[in-house]
């Protein structure tokens, strides 16, 4: 495993420069050893700093069904082989590596318990953050809770398993929240910084993830325990003050960011301005290039202006009740027929033809790299789309929206029923703020022939489109097998819009709909693929007691 680190980053470039200076006495000023690091508030933050450097900022997924690159996914397809290394498996334990270090070594900082216990929290948090996502993935993981020497027996430990890795994870969280700062009481300067919100939120994802795995998977016991977990948790968050950004398309541009927004619960901080830049990121051009392409198959799962869907939240299946309002598909006279008289969040995440978007009025077209020819508007903005890999726009990756959406689904899913007043709370407060009249109510739901576990998943379908949220979504409700084999479809072609693109070269459906990857090139095996392949560098490195997901070669 790649879990081995000795020295801090600080201690290993002492040691070097020592090692070749061995009668200078005086250490280098821009360089510290153990012995004179980790003493001070001061010196706890800075190594926290590094938590917060490594955090991934998660912008592209193209692993499900809602959204291609500018080539096919391995995962997506199910065309991918075991890989000798990782950065799924090596990138979390170096993360692990990071947090382990700070709570063995700062327990010799001259500093009040409060004080060091607030920096071990934000340790701990990383760590369930980095656990979780292993555990989400690969199933069982090595859980190691402190840092090894190069004689250490761990170095060669067998997988750990998964409901062990899920206590650790909540007991971390526990802790973190025990001794994060409030939100109101974190300083301004500190904004971007974990706080009790952003340990419970996270509880609450795991929580809800667990859940709704055991239940659809029908493999862990106390599925139940896992829900009430992830609704007390959210319920923790719903006194901390947080609420919904009042504009939906502005969240996720320059003008959502900050401690002003309260919606946010933990984002990773780029840089102020490009002019100034410190870490950037290249989201903006990113979409413009097609590598967050959004296919018809998460376009149709939007519900038209009066509550009512076209297909379910497969994106491929029609629902029992259809909106009046919907175009049949080889009925669409343009591009926007699909957008129109929609959820107004259709609005806020996708270009229609002829605004002005990226460098000019969208055309439809394939020849920028949009694959679907349908192109992504949300967290889309000219100021970071200027210069490459220097925008700075924060990314969000857990909000109070997401929050709201969990205890919705958990509280259904625990008793398979849901009290109006929850989904007001939650649902209804979504809608409300994206301005989208018509309610979910138990009442809609029986008078339309609904399924109110199709309207929750749908909610939280579109609410967070293009978050990166899924491909896990698929996993966990054990609706993968069915939804990643389907085709993946784009925007219908009509010559008079797609100026300069020949049909010819395009591979369109009776409908004259793009089909962007045939249902062919597409699989899932179920016996196979709920789990990653642990990586064979992995396994060598463990003398084989790290064993292979099933059915993985």
């Amino acid at each position: 495993m790649k879990q081995l680190k000795q020295l801090s980053l600080y201690a290993a470039a002492a040691v070097l420069c020592l090692s070749g200076c061995k009668k200078i006495e005086r250490l280098p000023e821009t360089e510290f050893t153990d012995a004179n690091f980790w003493n001070t508030e001061t010196d706890l933050m800075n190594a926290a700093n590094r938590l917060y450097q490594q955090l991934p900022g998660d912008w592209i997924d193209n692993r499900a069904d809602d959204a291609v690159n500018t080539t096919p996914n391995g995962v997506s397809t199910g065309n991918r082989s075991v890989p000798n290394t990782s950065g799924d498996w090596s990138d979390r334990y170096s993360e692990i590596f990071t947090a382990n270090n700070i709570l063995e070594k700062g327990v010799k900082a001259q500093v009040t318990d409060a004080i060091r216990n607030r920096y071990f929290a934000e340790a701990r948090f990383f760590r369930a953050y980095s656990y979780f996502k292993l555990v989400k993935i690969y199933g069982d993981v090595p859980l190691l809770l402190k840092t090894l020497l190069i004689n250490s027996p761990e170095l060669t430990m067998a997988r750990t398993p998964r409901a062990d890795v899920i206590k650790a994870i909540y007991d971390d969280l526990d802790f973190a929240a025990l001794w994060l700062p409030k939100r109101v009481d974190l300083p301004a300067a500190q904004w971007g910084r974990v706080m009790k919100s952003t340990a419970w939120a996270l509880k609450a994802r795991v929580g809800l993830y667990e859940g709704t795995r055991g239940k659809f998977h029908g493999n862990v016991a106390d599925w139940q325990n896992h829900l009430n977990i992830a609704i007390a948790a959210a319920t923790n968050i719903m006194g901390e003050g947080h609420t919904l950004f009042p504009n939906y398309g502005n969240l996720f541009i320059q003008a959502g960011e900050g401690q002003a927004n309260t919606e946010n619960i933990f984002v990773k901080i780029y840089g102020v301005s490009n002019a100034n830049l410190l870490l950037g990121h290249n989201q903006s051009r990113n979409l413009e290039n097609g590598q967050l392409a959004p296919t018809r198959n998460l376009l149709r799962e939007y519900l038209y202006s009066d509550g009512l869907p076209a297909f379910n939240v497969d994106g491929v299946t029609p629902s029992t009740t259809r909106s009046p309002l919907f175009v049949a598909e080889g009925s669409e006279t343009s591009y926007n027929t699909i957008l129109d008289n929609r959820d107004p969040r259709v609005g806020f995440s996708y270009f229609r033809a002829g605004d002005v978007a990226y460098q000019g009025p969208w055309i439809p077209k394939t020849s920028l790299g949009i694959r679907t020819a349908i192109a992504p508007k949300k967290g889309f903005n000219t100021i970071d789309q200027a210069i490459t890999n220097a925008a700075t726009v924060d990314r969000i990756l857990i909000r109070y929206a997401e929050v709201l959406l969990i205890y919705a689904e958990a509280k259904f899913e625990l008793n398979s029923a849901i009290t109006d007043a929850d989904l007001n709370l939650t649902i209804n407060a979504l809608r409300t703020r994206a301005g989208f009249a018509p309610r979910l109510t138990n009442a809609f739901v029986t008078t339309n022939n609904l399924s109110m576990r199709e309207e929750i998943r749908r909610e939280r379908t579109v609410e967070l489109a293009m978050e990166g949220f899924r491909y896990d979504d698929l996993i966990r409700w054990k609706t993968a097998e069915t939804v990643l084999p389907q085709a993946l479809l784009g925007a219908k072609f009509i010559a008079a819009e797609w100026v300069g693109t020949s049909q010819s070269s395009l591979n369109l459906n009776s409908d004259n709909v793009l089909i962007v990857e045939p249902a062919s090139t597409r699989s899932f095996k179920v016996n196979r693929d709920y789990l990653y392949p642990i990586p064979i560098n992995e396994i060598a490195l463990s003398n084989g007691n790290v064993i292979q997901n099933p059915n993985w070669q």
